[in-house]
């Protein structure tokens, strides 16, 4: 079961781009190929700001815009489970992007461009319940790296593009529109929603398929289901969007 585990977490696995490909990587505790040799506070710098223990930028496939404010505890949290995970000791291949895009120095110049804070924050008068479903939404799940819309450098258009959808996924997927008026005209409702982030089938009796379907398989049907309540509430009360 372990090594299981550990199987999901060495990396390789390909994320095409517009750009070229760029694979994950090794998040085991192998000390020549995963993370094995890392302190906490070089994981809480990766997670936070998306930097190597050698201050060198990731690509940002790597969701770490939204984790911005994670906290201490939550790090911690995270550190203590990749501690469990078993080592893989595998390399996985280098990313093959085109130029400039394969030269790391040019990810600082896209991260002073693109590089947006992620939108957690409480607000004032609106309920614990939607502000809980914002910071998992807005923040842990990020929906709006599939779901907003990209200019041609590939920054989330987050003024005019976000949630609004978006066409060019890694691996030619497609995320749908999820403001909440598009929720609503798709005859979704807090219910449908909470119940399709934990079996993936649709008010229509449909399921999701392609990124979707892996975001239930892997993700949201292993979270509780007042979170997935929450996040179904945020979601369709998105008041400022």
């Amino acid at each position: 079961m372990l090594k299981a585990v550990a199987r999901l977490w060495q990396g390789g696995g390909g994320f095409e781009t517009p750009f070229g490909t760029v694979y994950a990587a090794n998040l085991t505790t192998d000390p020549d190929f995963g993370i094995g040799d890392w302190a906490i506070e070089d994981f809480a710098k990766a997670v936070r700001q998306g930097l190597s223990p050698d201050d060198v930028p990731y690509y940002p496939v790597f969701t770490y815009a939204f984790y911005q404010d994670f906290s201490d505890q939550q790090i911690a949290d995270l550190w203590a489970a990749f501690q469990t995970v078993a080592p893989v000791s595998e390399p996985v291949p280098a990313t093959d992007l085109a130029f400039p895009f394969s030269e790391r120095d040019s990810l600082k110049l896209w991260r002073a461009a693109f590089l947006h804070a992620p939108r957690t924050t409480s607000v004032l008068g609106q309920s614990d319940t939607w502000n809980r479903g914002c910071e998992l939404v807005e923040g842990a799940t990020h929906c709006a790296a599939c779901h907003t819309e990209r200019n041609i450098a590939g920054g989330r258009k987050v003024d005019t593009g976000r949630m609004q959808g978006n066409d060019v996924l890694p691996g030619g997927s497609k995320a749908p529109a999820i403001t909440s008026a598009a929720l609503v005209s798709s005859g979704w409702d807090v219910d449908s929603l909470s119940y399709a982030l934990q079996t993936g089938i649709t008010p229509s009796g449909d399921t999701f398929g392609g990124s979707m379907g892996e975001v239930v398989q892997m993700g949201t049907r292993f979270m509780t289901q007042e979170d997935r309540i929450v996040m179904a509430t945020y979601l369709m009360d998105q008041s400022d969007e």
